[in-house]
């Protein structure tokens, strides 16, 4: 019984294969360099600039801006403030996300980033000082005819140094209004 098969019953095998299997490998192999291209074949804006309503862990509404890096990524900055009688607040979140095409003008996009902040708490003597915090990202959008991107995410944040909240993990649900440009 041979256990090892000759070089030519090797190559032998290999070309009774690529002859019945060849010619789809090779239609598989087009076809998925055809959906990867257009998968990558999207419109993003320049730039857009708008507010994204969320929770945010008592922000909010933020102002949001979205600046194209590159035909496929773009980099998100959104800034909340809040002032109560309870606290004052802000944070600035950067997200660089990579945008993917699901059919026309309906785009998925997911990216991660941080955050940085300031909370002053009025009557209480903790959760004062600096924050900063790792974010994640994940939504899906609508790009108008007209200059509109309207957009549903999803952002899980998580305290590195200090905490402005009750924990160090905190979710947000947000919808955004952007106008292009």
């Amino acid at each position: 019984m041979k256990l090892m098969k000759t070089s030519k019953e090797s190559n032998k095998n290999f070309k009774m294969f690529f002859n019945i299997f060849g010619n789809k490998i090779t239609i598989i192999i087009i076809a998925l360099m055809a959906f990867t291209y257009n998968v990558q074949a999207q419109e993003i804006s320049s730039n857009a600039i708008g507010l994204r309503f969320g929770d945010n862990d008592g922000f909010g509404v933020e102002v949001s801006y979205q600046h194209r890096l590159s035909d496929a990524t773009r980099l998100e900055a959104d800034l909340g403030f809040r002032n109560n009688n309870n606290f004052n607040i802000w944070k600035l979140t950067g997200i660089h996300q990579w945008v993917w095409n699901i059919d026309g003008g309906f785009n998925w996009y997911a990216g991660f980033g941080a955050g940085i902040g300031n909370v002053n708490v009025k009557n209480f003597n903790d959760d004062d000082g600096l924050f900063i915090n790792a974010a994640g990202n994940v939504g899906v959008e609508y790009d108008f005819d007209i200059p509109l991107l309207i957009s549903i995410d999803f952002r899980p944040e998580v305290g590195i140094v200090n905490d402005y909240g009750s924990n160090d993990f905190d979710v947000d649900l947000a919808l955004s209004l952007r106008y292009q440009f």
